[in-house]
Formats: structure tokens, C-alpha cells, sequence
């Protein structure tokens, strides 16, 4: 019984292993004889996964991934895109003379899902990058604070919706990733998480995922704001744990950030009217220049601490928090909790009136 057992898994092991790899064969009309056609890893493109030579528009790709894995695809001189796919066959059939998002993909769930992602998300995605610009640059106007955060609401729900539909998908898990800059609730990063298969997770996507999650609980609300010492602008050393006791914002800016100097106005109100109640400002300043740091200090009337080791972007503080845009901030309390996060011009005011009075 052994023996025949043993016959049949020998059998049956060639046909195994090869549905274990993936095929990619491409039926490109116009494609010149002998162009090169390669697969790379997008997260390590380094060394290519895979390459060959296209004859008559027909080309096969082979390799074999360790998990589904967002690939790119380069035919000739000038075609490049993305795809995902996993350890599967898999046809694309299109022309030179067409745009390379028409060609057509057949045989793969996951780039089905993948496909479903960028014609969902990209054109969200240009929205949301052209309102932020329009902030950065200084318009502050209600209408594009209103649409920022309106598409930002449609983002969410959008992502909600797709990761219902596709919960076993890898691409899922690279939609929670793409927009998780976009999510402050770590409740919601977790309840999004936990509602992916593990096959949306066995993936390096799925690594990232986790320990994104795992990041974002450190300075989430409800957290003990880490502590941190630097420099103020006659160089001695401020902690933040020096304040405990008070309610203190930690502002994120710089001189160079127009929306942040716009916000200078709201909140140097706030704080001339919250002063006297146990509130104040800390100022992280994320400037290069003490000079241009101090001009702006002067001219906005910033009257409480600040602080910068004038890194920039670098600035360590910045760099401890995680901190990839400005203005941001995050409200402590007397026990050094962090109470909200991002409150702005009338929000702020409306928090602090709620704890603190009028």
C-alpha cells in the first residue's frame, strides 16, 4: 500500500509544483519580435523575478512567489504598470497602441480585486492630494476644509465597502495600507484588520498592516503622550513631562507651512483666552533656520514654549510621533494622556470650553 501511494504522490508532484508558480502569458498586438518583457518585486525591484523575449505579440513569464506580491510589469522600452498577482496561470491580452490600464487581465482573483482598487481609489486619491495642495499653499477657506473633509469621509466608507466585498484579498490589506494615514481611530485600524482572511494577510502587506497597527496605539487617545526633551529658542532643554499637571497642546509647525501660520491666528486666540484656566501651548517647530523660526514666532505673537532642533522633517520629536504632515497637534492632560488629536481653529476652542469652561 506504500509503494502505491508513493507511486501516485510521484505522480501527482510534478503537476503540484508547477501550479505552485506563476505563469504569465501576454497576447500583445503590435508588440515588436524580441522585446523584453520582465517581472519585478515593487518591493524589492532590484532583481528581476522573471524575464523574456516577446514573439509575434506572445510573450510567458514564469516564476515563483514566496505570497501574492504587487509585481511590476514592464513590456518593451516604455510600457511599465503594476499588477498583483500570486502563484497562479494568468493571461493579459491588450495592444501597444492602447493605454496600459485597458489591457485586459483574466485567471486572477486578486488582480480582478486589485483593478477594482485603483479604478475606485486613484481618481479619490487625485481629489484628495489636489485639496491638500490647495491647503499647503494657503487657501484655508471653509469650502476646501469642507471638501477635505468630505473626500476624506468618502475614502473611508469606499474602504469599508471594499474590504466587505473582498475580506480574502491581499489587496485588501494594501487598501487599509494606503490609506492609513487617513484613520486616527486605532479602534477602527483594528476592527479593519480583524476583519480580513488569512489569506488577505499572508503577505508582506500583512506584516506591515500588523505592526502599523501596532505603531499607531502608542500615541492613539486614551495613550500616555510620550515624553521628550528639546531645545528652546535660548537653548535650554525642554521635556514635555515638565507640564504635567496642565492641559498642554503640542503643536506641530513651521515657518515655512502657510496653513500652519493661518492656524497661528485661531490659536493664539485660543490660548490668550484658555491661559489662565491650567492650558497651555508647547510648540514643536519642524524649521531648518532659527532665524526665519524666530521672525515667525515674533510676527504671529506666539507667546508660549517653543521648541525645535532644527532638522526639519528630520526633527526628532517630529520623527518620535510619527509625524509626516503639518500642522498637526495632539491635546495632553494633567496625567499626561492624550485627549484628542488634530483639533483645529473652532474644534479647539469647542474642547477646551468643554472641559474647561467658558
Amino acid at each position: 500500500m506504500k509503494l502505491v501511494l508513493s507511486a501516485v504522490l510521484t505522480f501527482l508532484l510534478p503537476a503540484w509544483v508547477m501550479a505552485q508558480k506563476l505563469t504569465l502569458n501576454g497576447t500583445i498586438a503590435g508588440l515588436a519580435d524580441n522585446s523584453t518583457v520582465v517581472l519585478t518585486d515593487l518591493e524589492n525591484p532590484g532583481t528581476p523575478l522573471a524575464e523574456g523575449k516577446s514573439t509575434a505579440g506572445k510573450f510567458t513569464l514564469s516564476t515563483q512567489l514566496e505570497a501574492p506580491s504587487l509585481l511590476g510589469l514592464g513590456v518593451g522600452d516604455s510600457i511599465k504598470t503594476a499588477v498583483f498577482l500570486g502563484n497562479e496561470t494568468v493571461s493579459v491580452t491588450g495592444a501597444v497602441t492602447q493605454k496600459v490600464d485597458d489591457w485586459k487581465f483574466s485567471g486572477s482573483a486578486i488582480q480582478s480585486s486589485f483593478t477594482e482598487f485603483q479604478n475606485t481609489f486613484v481618481p479619490k486619491f487625485g481629489k484628495l492630494s489636489a485639496l491638500i495642495q490647495q491647503l499647503q499653499s494657503g487657501d484655508g477657506s471653509d469650502a476646501v476644509r469642507t471638501g477635505l473633509d468630505s473626500a476624506t469621509n468618502d475614502i473611508q466608507t469606499s474602504l469599508d465597502n471594499f474590504i466587505a466585498k473582498n475580506p480574502a484579498s491581499p489587496v485588501s490589506t494594501l487598501a487599509i495600507l494606503s490609506t492609513i494615514n487617513l484613520t486616527e481611530d486605532v479602534a477602527v485600524l483594528e476592527k479593519r484588520l480583524n476583519s480580513l482572511k488569512p489569506a488577505a494577510l499572508s503577505n508582506v502587506f500583512g506584516g506591515q498592516l500588523k505592526q502599523a497597527v501596532v505603531n499607531a496605539k502608542f500615541n492613539s487617545v486614551g495613550s500616555i503622550a510620550l515624553d521628550f526633551s528639546q531645545a528652546d529658542t535660548t537653548g535650554k532643554q525642554v521635556t514635555l513631562s515638565q507640564f504635567k499637571g496642565k492641559y498642554v497642546l503640542v503643536d506641530f509647525w513651521a515657518s515655512w507651512c502657510g496653513p500652519c501660520r493661518k492656524e497661528n491666528h485661531f490659536l493664539v486666540k485660543t490660548f490668550n483666552k484658555y491661559k489662565d484656566k491650567n492650558f497651555t501651548v508647547l510648540g514643536v517647530s519642524l524649521d531648518e533656520e532659527k532665524e526665519e523660526w524666530l521672525k515667525a514666532i515674533a510676527k504671529d505673537e506666539l507667546k508660549w514654549t517653543q521648541v525645535s532642533d532644527l532638522k526639519g522633517w528630520e526633527n526628532e520629536v517630529a520623527q518620535k510621533y510619527k509625524i509626516t504632515s503639518i500642522p498637526r497637534n495632539l491635546l495632553v492632560g494633567p496625567d499626561g494622556k492624550i485627549i484628542a488629536k488634530d483639533l483645529r481653529g473652532d474644534d479647539l476652542d469647542a474642547k477646551l470650553e468643554e472641559i474647561l469652561g467658558k
